[in-house]
């Protein structure tokens, strides 16, 4: 406004017939800089808001950094110290260097941690060495390091039962040992996983056909006659299935007492000793005497066991194979059953209803749902799926499984139903933002080359509003997988080596309870009886968490990507 009215008496002063060149420049001197200040008005907080991102990503980046690198090192082969101090032996991994203050002298001291393992020969599993102590530190040649079914790690030497005292078994000789006494142990597991359960499994179905037969007697809707037949049948097949049962069982014994004669002998530190199975050790090696080669080995192989395996030793030690297994399950079964009712709601909403106080009430109602917390879910659920659905369920399909519940408790069915109305929000928002970002004359062309309605929506407005769908169904899937307040009371447990998926019919048991990576996680870090032990397992755990809902969340942006390209194709966008 300054600057025009300035133009104007130039203008005028010219016009007069008195022209000033000077004031003219000046003016268009002041014209421009006050147009670059207007230009430059925002550029610092585009650096502001530039450096917020990048500070955040850091930040992120950081704690993925520092989560990824422990749980490297939790699989990782350590070295073995033998530290000497006050006339003591103490031989470990070490495992950190603390500063606290001497009781006695009120003075800082610094203290090396030490992990001995070996808790089942009367030893702790870890000490405190204080470093201005330390006499001697050394990395003794002939120490091993044993990863065992049962009792955690062994350090110490390996000896055969016959020659206790005598020279240690070399490397080949260990080896032989752990892997002859593998292949027995693989055997018994796969009689007893194999044929031992499908034999377990008919056997329990024949015993509810048997006494359902008693039940329909019982209530009049069989004759003496028919029933005595049915159940002669049943008990003849029954006999069959226990005769194989029993052989079977024979060879598993045959191969466990083989496997019992098989023994190493395992001598610590402090001189005590034990003999046991060879099973029972899964793994050694001389951890000072590895190269690097070795160690990236013993690492892959322990990476492999980390993702295949099942856990053991209350979830401190072994694999996470079946919690890997049912935090993917739950998420497929969550995402199949949030996705059409979170589309049909908005489209309902957004394209079908008549636009008014109701629909405004029930998009408020919508959003705030989206703040309930998750633990509110977790109790609805237990209330409304497990003890409703559930038990009118096993009242109308599995009444001779009574009073032993079959859908009237916790199982991977209840706890996704649980975490898609957790989640249903999310996608029902996305959508209802998707379809009012279709641009209204695409709907107006499509009516006016004489499309209805639901023509209209099922090949124009949806395929433009795919993009908008699969980014809320990405971000429902990411906030499943970490919830872990409602899955405690609709069906996740500590251990369940039996996944919901076999085998037998109807092959998906969405009955079972299952294991989950986050209330693993949990259990390890508030449940376990030893934080110093469980921390590792504790970062392995969580960057194998991450790992899936990247490795999820990458899936669904290909899906949403190969979804644009095929309706491109077809000129929907």
């Amino acid at each position: 406004m300054f600057g025009s009215s300035k133009m104007k008496s130039d203008s005028q002063s010219l016009s007069n017939g008195a022209p000033k060149p000077s004031v003219l420049f000046k003016t268009a001197v002041r014209i421009r800089s006050k147009a670059h200040s207007n230009a430059t008005e925002g550029v610092p907080w585009i650096w502001v808001c530039a450096g917020a991102l990048v500070t955040i990503l850091l930040l992120i980046a950081g704690m993925f950094g520092i989560i990824i690198a422990q749980g490297i090192s939790a699989l990782w082969p350590k070295s073995v110290i033998q530290l000497q101090h006050d006339s003591q032996t103490v031989v470990g991994m070490s495992m950190r260097t603390e500063d606290s203050e001497n009781t006695e002298t009120g003075q800082p001291e610094s203290k090396v941690l030490v992990y001995q393992a070996n808790r089942d020969f009367g030893m702790n599993e870890f000490a405190f060495v204080p470093a201005a102590k330390i006499g001697t530190s050394d990395k003794p040649a002939q120490i091993w390091f044993a990863e065992r079914a049962e009792w955690g790690p062994f350090i110490g030497r390996i000896v055969s039962p016959e020659s206790a005292g005598a020279a240690d078994l070399n490397a080949g000789q260990v080896k032989d040992l752990i892997g002859s006494a593998a292949v027995r142990y693989k055997e018994i597991k796969a009689l007893e996983k194999g044929p031992l359960a499908d034999l377990n499994t008919d056997i329990e179905e024949l015993r509810l056909k048997k006494r359902a037969t008693e039940r329909h007697l019982e209530l009049g809707e069989l004759s003496a006659a028919e029933a005595s037949a049915k159940i002669s049948a049943i008990e003849n097949q029954l006999s069959d299935l226990q005769t194989k049962h029993a052989s079977v069982s024979e060879k598993v014994q045959t191969l466990r007492a083989a496997d019992e004669a098989v023994k190493a002998t395992l001598i610590a530190p402090n001189g005590q000793t034990k003999t046991l199975p060879a099973s029972q050790l899964l793994n050694a090696y001389l951890p000072n005497q590895l190269s690097v080669p070795e160690k990236i080995g013993i690492f892959m192989s322990r990476l492999w066991s980390f993702v295949s395996d099942e856990p053991r030793e209350a979830n401190t030690e072994g694999g996470v194979f079946p919690a890997l297994f049912g935090t993917v399950a739950m998420t497929l079964f969550m995402t199949m059953a949030v996705l059409p009712v979170g589309v049909m709601s908005a489209v309902y909403m957004r394209e079908i209803a008549q636009q008014g106080t109701l629909v405004s009430l029930l998009r408020i109602a919508v959003n705030n749902l989206a703040g309930v917390p998750s633990i509110v879910y977790g109790i609805f659920g237990v209330g409304f799926f497990c003890y409703t659905v559930g038990v009118s369920v096993d009242q109308l399909f599995f009444q001779d499984k009574l009073p032993n519940p079959t859908f009237g408790t916790g199982g991977i069915l209840w706890a996704s139903l649980t975490l898609s109305l957790l989640t249903v929000p999310v996608v029902i928002v996305s959508t209802e933002e998707a379809l009012s970002a279709v641009p209204r004359s695409l709907r107006e062309a499509s009516y006016g080359c004489g499309a209805t309605r639901m023509q209209t929506l099922w090949n124009i407005v949806l395929p433009k509003a795919v993009p908008g769908v699969m980014t809320g169904l990405i971000l429902a899937m990411a906030r499943a997988v970490g919830e872990v307040a409602p899955l405690l009371m609709t069906g996740v447990v500590k251990l369940a080596p039996a996944l919901p998926v076999d085998g037998h019919f109807p092959f998906f048991h969405l009955e079972r309870s299952f294991m989950h990576l986050g209330f693993h996680i949990y259990d390890l870090g508030f449940q376990s009886r030893s934080t110093e032990l469980s921390r590792p397992m504790v970062f392995a755990s969580t960057s194998l968490l991450v790992g899936v809902v990247l490795l999820l969340n990458f899936v669904a942006i290909k899906i949403r990507s190969q979804l644009r390209k095929r309706f491109e194709g077809r000129g929907a966008f």
